[in-house]
C-alpha cells in the first residue's frame, strides 16, 4: 500500500466524519438528541449519559439502510 493510497483513504475518513458531524449537528437541532429511553445520570459535576434509544434507532436504520442496499 503506497503512500498515494493511505492519502486516499485518509481523505475518504476525513469526509465521512465530517458528513457524520453535520448529521448529527442537524439531529440536536431538530430535537433528537434525547430521545425517550436514554439513561441520563446527574450526582455533582459529573454527567453519565447513556443514549440507548439514539443507538437503538440508528440500529433499526443501518439495518433497513443495508437490507435494501446489499439484497442479493
Amino acid at each position: 500500500m503506497g503512500l498515494a493510497s493511505v492519502g486516499k483513504v485518509l481523505v475518504g475518513a476525513a469526509v465521512v466524519l465530517l458528513v457524520l458531524g453535520g448529521l448529527f449537528l442537524l439531529l440536536g437541532r431538530l430535537g433528537l438528541d434525547r430521545l425517550p429511553g436514554d439513561l441520563v445520570f446527574r450526582r455533582g459535576g459529573l454527567t453519565v449519559y447513556f443514549p440507548i434509544g439514539l443507538m437503538i434507532l440508528l440500529s433499526v436504520v443501518g439495518t433497513i439502510l443495508l437490507n435494501i442496499f446489499l439484497r442479493r
